[in-house]
């Protein structure tokens, strides 16, 4: 697949530094989506509250397709997905913030190895 010269740069692989960002502000936004939903679980079916955060969940994940789109217009798909796992890091991350959750050497171990094969996914065309 052929990139756009605008989209090259001195970065790895090619991608812009921007495009990376960019990608992984979208994971972290369809991460938000499970906090939306998971503070809407714990409210009474169709209440206010609840429809506030199913309301956020829906936003958050309006949100991200759009990035998600926008990204892959200038991405593979195959190196695009490849950084979808970070969105586990985030739940890790949120709920040890957000819901007072434990994080387990086995879970860090386990976000060790996602980001290992992250990068080996992503560099395994040099």
């Amino acid at each position: 697949m052929e990139r756009n010269s605008d989209q090259l740069s001195s970065a790895p692989h090619g991608y812009s530094p921007l495009l990376l960002i960019v990608l992984h502000a979208g994971l972290l936004v369809s991460s938000l989506s499970g906090v939306f939903a998971k503070f809407a679980a714990q409210e009474e079916l169709l209440s206010l509250p609840f429809l506030f955060y199913y309301g956020l969940d829906l936003a958050a994940m309006f949100v991200y397709a759009i990035i998600w789109q926008q990204v892959l217009k200038r991405m593979p798909l195959t190196v695009a997905y490849s950084n979808r796992p970070v969105s586990l890091i985030w739940g890790l991350i949120w709920g040890f913030l957000l819901f007072q959750e434990t994080i387990t050497w086995n879970m860090l171990l386990g976000a060790a190895v996602i980001f290992v094969g992250i990068t080996i996914m992503v560099t395994c065309d040099e």
